[in-house]
């Protein structure tokens, strides 16, 4: 399975869709039911992973929270390969626009910004950053 399959296949998983349930109506599946989701996938550089994880464990979080920011979760690959430089996660919100505020704070934070700058005094933790958004289907325990 491609990369991007599997980043695909992960998140409509954790969203709580099904492969049956899919062949409902798509209607159903286009109306925002609940809250807006995001799965982003990190690729972290060459010897940086372990720096990525303390960068979540021991701030990340904290400002995530502080800005309305809903962690799901976070996970990694079980492939071997990929567990090693992959952190896959899912945020929620109450809207697009919420999501949009949220990062917009998140960014502009002096927390955040020391925090990252500190982080990536020996170079940048990540190469590549994957963005998804979702919305959950009528059907979906998970909304």
């Amino acid at each position: 399975m491609s990369y991007l399959a599997w980043v695909g296949a992960a998140a409509v998983l954790v969203c709580g869709l099904t492969a049956a349930g899919a062949e409902k109506s798509t209607a159903a599946a286009e109306q925002p039911t609940g809250r807006y989701f995001e799965v982003r996938t990190y690729i972290a550089n060459e010897g940086k992973f372990d720096a990525l994880h303390a960068r979540f464990r021991d701030h990340t979080n904290r400002i995530f929270k502080k800005h309305g920011i809903e962690v799901i979760g976070y996970w990694v690959p079980t492939d071997p390969a990929k567990s090693k430089n992959t952190l896959v996660y899912m945020l929620a919100y109450p809207s697009k626009e919420a999501r949009d505020a949220a990062w917009k704070a998140f960014r502009a934070d002096p927390e955040w910004i020391a925090a990252k700058a500190k982080s990536e005094e020996g170079g940048g933790l990540v190469g590549k950053v994957i963005e998804e958004f979702f919305t959950a289907t009528d059907y979906s325990p998970i909304k």
